[in-house]
C-alpha cells in the first residue's frame, strides 16, 4: 500500500469526527457491543473533555486530533494536543523543560499525545484493523512533522502499549519506561482468597484497615449504570474539588465534565461512595474497562482512618473480582499501594526531541533511568505484601 495516498489532517474539535468512524479506531473490540479495552480514548471520553471545557482555550491542552485517510476513510487517529506546560501529564518531564530553557531554547508549546488527565495504559496510535503497520507509521510521521513544521520543541506519547513502545523506537522515537502501581488478579474468586495469598502479617493489617474504614458511620455502595443519579455527583463534585485543589491548585475537570459522563458514560464508571445517613462524605471513582478497573478521582469532606484505602483499593479490588477482571490500575505515584497488594508494573511512552544536542542528552538519561526503573521495581516488588512464592509466580 502507498503511504503517499493517506491524506494526513489535523483538526481542532473532534465535533468534526462522527463518533463511528473515530472508535472503530480507538475500540474495533467493542463494535459487537461489548467494553473498549478502555474508555479512555473513545469519542465519547475525548469529546467531554472538550465540551466541558477541561480542555481548550485557556487550560493549556488545545486539541490537535491527528486523522488519517485512505480513499476518504479513517484509517487512523490520535488524541494531540498543543501543551503550554506540562501538567495534567503524569509522565513528566519539567526537568527536560527547565534545562532546556536554562540552555536559551523555548520548550514550550510542545505536542502531547496522550489523554489529557488520566495516567492509564492504553492505545495511543488509533488505527482500524488491517491498516495497523501503515496506520501507526503514518500517525508518527504526521505528528512529527507537524511538530517540526511548527517549530515546536518537542512529542510526548504517554502511557502507550508496550507494543507501540517497541513499534515507535523502530520508527525513530526515544523510548522512556516509569512504573505505578497495580492489582493483579490471580484467579481469586473472593477478597479473602486474595488475603490468603499474602503475608499472615500483611494480611492481618489488611483485615485491620478494613474494620476501620467500615466504622465510619455509615455504609458503602457502588452505583454504576443507570443507578448513578445527578446528585451523586453534586457530592462527588465536592470531594473531587477538595482533591484537587491540594494536589494541584486547580481542579483538572470543570463541573460540566462529570454531567456530560452521567449522559453519555454511565457504564463505564463506578463510583464508590461512602454515606452516613443517605448522605455521601467521601466517593472515589472508577472506569470500567474489558479487562481492567482503572481508579481515577477520589476525595471527601470527612476525613476517616483507613477511608481512603477502603474506596480507591479494597473496593476497587472486590469489584474487580465480582466483575471477573484482570487488574486494576490505582492511578499514578504512591509506594503506600504496594502493602495493600498492588505491585511495580511498567509504563511507557516515546518522545522526539527536535534539537539534535539536546536530543543526544535526553537518549543518555533515558538510558540510565531505565537501568534506575528497572532495580527500583525489582526492589519494590521484593517488598510486596505476597507470599515469596506467590510473588515468584506473579512475576
Amino acid at each position: 500500500m502507498d503511504q503517499a495516498q493517506i491524506e494526513i489532517q489535523v483538526l481542532g474539535t473532534l465535533s468534526q469526527i462522527e463518533a463511528a468512524a473515530w472508535d472503530a479506531c480507538a475500540c474495533p473490540e467493542a463494535a459487537g457491543g461489548g467494553r473498549p479495552n478502555d474508555p479512555f480514548t473513545t469519542h465519547r471520553f475525548l469529546h467531554a473533555l472538550e465540551e466541558s471545557g477541561s480542555v481548550g482555550r485557556g487550560t493549556g491542552w488545545q486539541p490537535q486530533y491527528l486523522t488519517c485517510y485512505l480513499d476518504g476513510q479513517l484509517i487512523a487517529c490520535a488524541p494531540l494536543y498543543a501543551k503550554g506546560h506540562s501538567q495534567g501529564e503524569y509522565i513528566f518531564d519539567h526537568n527536560w523543560a527547565h534545562a532546556y530553557e536554562q540552555a536559551g531554547g523555548r520548550y514550550y508549546p510542545k505536542l502531547q499525545l496522550a489523554v489529557p488527565f488520566t495516567p492509564a495504559s492504553g492505545r495511543r496510535f488509533l488505527v482500524r484493523p488491517g491498516y495497523e503497520e501503515i496506520g501507526i507509521s503514518a500517525l508518527v510521521q504526521g505528528a512529527v512533522q507537524f511538530a517540526a513544521d511548527n517549530q515546536l520543541s518537542s512529542l510526548h506519547v504517554t502511557f502507550c502499549t508496550e507494543n507501540e513502545a517497541e513499534i515507535g523506537a523502530q520508527l525513530g522515537l526515544m523510548p522512556r519506561i516509569t512504573q505505578q502501581f497495580h492489582w493483579l488478579n490471580d484467579g481469586y474468586d473472593t477478597f479473602d482468597a486474595f488475603l490468603a495469598a499474602l503475608s499472615s502479617r500483611k494480611r492481618k493489617n489488611l483485615r485491620k484497615e478494613r474494620r476501620q474504614a467500615q466504622a465510619f458511620g455509615g455504609r458503602i455502595e457502588t452505583y454504576t449504570g443507570a443507578d448513578l443519579r445527578p446528585e451523586h455527583w453534586d457530592a462527588f463534585w465536592q470531594f473531587y474539588q477538595d482533591t484537587g485543589s491540594r494536589k494541584w491548585g486547580t481542579p483538572y475537570l470543570t463541573r460540566a465534565f462529570f454531567d456530560i459522563v452521567h449522559d453519555t458514560m454511565a457504564d463505564d464508571m463506578a463510583l464508590v461512595l461512602a454515606e452516613r445517613e443517605g448522605v455521601p462524605v467521601a466517593g472515589a471513582l472508577n472506569f470500567i474497562g474489558a479487562s481492567a478497573l482503572f481508579g481515577r478521582y477520589w476525595g471527601c469532606v470527612e476525613h476517616h482512618p483507613c477511608l481512603h484505602f477502603e474506596l480507591c483499593y479494597y473496593q476497587a479490588i472486590d469489584l474487580a473480582i465480582e466483575m471477573g477482571l484482570a487488574r486494576v490500575e490505582a492511578g499514578a505515584q504512591g509506594e503506600h499501594k504496594l502493602a495493600r497488594g498492588y505491585l511495580p508494573a511498567e509504563t511507557h511512552s516515546l518522545h522526539w526531541i527536535g534539537d539534535p544536542g539536546f536530543r543526544r542528552a535526553i537518549a543518555q538519561y533515558l538510558r540510565a533511568e531505565r537501568a534506575a526503573v528497572d532495580e527500583e521495581i525489582d526492589i519494590l516488588t521484593s517488598y510486596g505484601p505476597f507470599r515469596k512464592s506467590q510473588v515468584e509466580e506473579q512475576e
